[in-house]
């Protein structure tokens, strides 16, 4: 058997529920020990929570170049292998730039940049260096999705004639009508968020979702986003219309403004001999529809919820199940870490996350121009 993987982590720490999910997934198949990481911008913060999780106060760095610096000194059978990053999106190109140039594999929440230059950039460094990187589209690691995945790879609906992804939250909508508010949401930044908020948080979701369970390819797009206020620079609600390379043709909504909805993401394929359906908020079950047969319902095995305690509730619309989801994903990177055999379908790439960014700034490009067809880079 390996040894763990030793693991820093930029961002997550106090009460964030993004970093909550990193670390119980990390642990849930014993490929990992987190040793270290920049949990705060907050000196004090920074180390009360590396006690808080048992990390040495010595191994709790002001900053990422520093530690950079300081675990490059420390022997090779000591420092780091791999970081997450799980810091606000304009930080993620430079922390992922030097990570990479200094020989660690990088485990990164999307979206992968804020560019889609600045993602080819790291894509390049990759393919120079071999080194592992995974993007956490979470979703992509339910057993379900993959149950999804394999029953349209072995024919279970037949040629896929159409894809049809929604996901809803409503979490904008108290802020969104408040200038005051909208100034102090980093989300609506775009020096932090980059140049798309609703796209860019939850529909890069759905566009990766629908190519990773159908495995086409998204080529064009042609989108009509809402941003509600002239001062509000960021979009918070859109569809868009997709057509795949083989003439297979669906829609995205994405909306933050859906008011009431918590998590609300669903999938549904359909092809020439049936249709599957998913809900995020109820990801165990898939719903399986033939012509002139009854609906089929199939439910996945029960997660593993021996991590779980009082401590790592996540927001409401967010199974337990979600941590079996972001754990498979990272059972999936480290088995590529250490050189062991592994499926491609068990992480997303740095792939998925140029793909992504192309495809944020190409819906972008559609609704400025007047919600017209963009064809996506597919080299």
């Amino acid at each position: 058997m390996s040894k763990k993987i030793r693991l820093g982590i930029l961002g997550g720490g106090g009460n964030s529920l993004v970093g909550i999910l990193h670390r119980i997934a990390a642990k849930m198949h014993n490929k990992y020990d987190i040793v270290g990481g920049v949990f705060s911008r907050d000196w004090d913060s920074n180390i009360e929570f590396a006690n808080e999780i048992k990390i040495s106060p010595s191994r709790a760095y002001a900053d990422y170049e520093i530690m950079i610096e300081r675990e490059l000194k420390l022997p090779e059978d000591q420092r780091m292998q791999a970081v997450s990053i799980l810091t606000p999106n304009f930080l993620h190109y430079s922390m992922a730039k030097r990570l990479l140039e200094n020989n660690f594999s990088v485990i990164c929440e999307k979206p992968l940049t804020t560019t889609y230059e600045e993602a080819k950039e790291l894509k390049s460094l990759v393919d120079k260096s071999g080194l592992v990187f995974a993007v956490t589209y979470t979703y992509t690691g339910y057993p379900t999705i993959r149950k999804i995945r394999e029953m349209i790879s072995q024919g279970a609906i037949g040629e896929v004639q159409k894809v049809d992804a929604q996901y809803y939250q409503g979490w904008i909508n108290p802020i969104i009508h408040s200038s005051e508010k909208r100034m102090d949401t980093w989300r609506l930044d775009p020096k932090k968020s980059g140049i798309s908020c609703c796209i860019g948080d939850i529909g890069t979701h759905a566009f990766d979702m629908l190519e990773y369970l159908t495995q086409l390819t998204i080529d064009k797009v042609l989108a009509d986003l809402n941003y509600l206020y002239d001062d509000n620079k960021m979009d918070i609600d859109g569809s868009i219309l997709i057509r795949c390379t083989n003439g297979v043709k669906g829609i995205i909504r994405a909306s933050q403004i859906a008011t009431g909805e918590n998590n609300n993401f669903a999938v549904m394929i359909y092809g020439k001999k049936g249709g599957l359906k998913w809900e995020q908020e109820n990801p165990r079950v898939l719903y399986y529809m033939q012509e002139g047969k009854e609906v089929q319902i199939i439910e996945s095995d029960n997660i593993n919820n021996d991590l779980l305690t009082k401590d790592t509730i996540l927001p409401p619309g967010h199974p337990d199940e979600i941590y079996d989801a972001m754990a498979n994903i990272y059972n999936g990177a480290a088995k590529a870490i250490n050189k062991e055999a592994y499926e491609h379908s068990e992480f997303p790439t740095i792939i998925d996350g140029v793909r992504g960014m192309n495809f944020i700034e190409s819906v972008v490009e559609s609704h400025e121009k007047g919600n017209v067809w963009i064809t996506i880079d597919n080299k």
